[in-house]
């Protein structure tokens, strides 16, 4: 859980943005990079350095995934007819961690991977134990019974820094979401600005 919680904050450090618009982000006290040239005058970034940021940016909102997943998702985004960029955005947010985090069954998307891992919830009635599982549209993910009155859980439903947003409608009273339907990028609570069109950028040259 340590790892989780300092690869979290490490992500909002290195990007100089609270991601995630949470309170304790370091952040929120200093808004310059880790370590001891943190402070230093940053020059103009290069258009390659500003794809590979909003790249990393994106992989880490969603739990900071491995390269190889992203790439797999972004190369499925793009097989597809269509905006690239939102098909990415629908891709990322049909993953069985980030609706268990929309829906506010936990209060991270560190701690959505970590609970679905451990088979606390349940799609359509059946226990779901991998993160990356797709949901599709009308399905409904349930915390599982055992898992209901766990204290971080019922913590996470009262949390005030964040809505569920209309894509997913959650009842907290039974623990419940249906997943209505795939959102585009300006339909996501993004607490910084997405840039899928530079991620797309980043990937043609790359």
């Amino acid at each position: 859980m340590t790892k989780r919680t300092s690869a979290k904050y490490k992500i909002d450090r290195r990007m100089g943005e609270n991601i995630w618009g949470r309170p304790k982000s370091p952040v929120n006290r200093r808004e310059y990079g880790p370590g001891q040239h943190g402070q230093r005058r940053k020059g103009k970034m290069s258009d390659f350095g500003l794809q590979l940021r909003a790249k990393q940016k994106l992989k880490g909102y969603y739990g900071d995934m491995t390269e190889k997943q992203f790439r797999r998702i972004f190369a499925e985004a793009e097989r597809v007819k269509g905006d690239t960029g939102e098909l990415l955005i629908g891709l990322l947010e049909r993953r069985l961690d980030a609706v268990v985090y929309r829906a506010k069954f936990v209060a991270t998307v560190f701690a959505a991977r970590q609970f679905v891992n451990h088979g606390h919830v349940l799609v359509n009635g059946k226990r779901v134990n991998i993160p990356s599982y797709r949901v599709k549209e009308g399905d409904v993910i349930e915390v599982r019974e055992k898992s209901k009155q766990i204290a971080a859980v019922l913590e996470a439903t009262q949390l005030p820094e964040r809505d569920v947003p209309d894509y997913i409608e959650a009842d907290h009273s039974k623990l419940t979401a249906t997943f209505v339907r795939t959102p585009g990028l300006s339909d996501v609570p993004y607490a910084v600005q997405m840039e899928p069109n530079l991620v797309i950028e980043y990937y043609a040259q790359n």
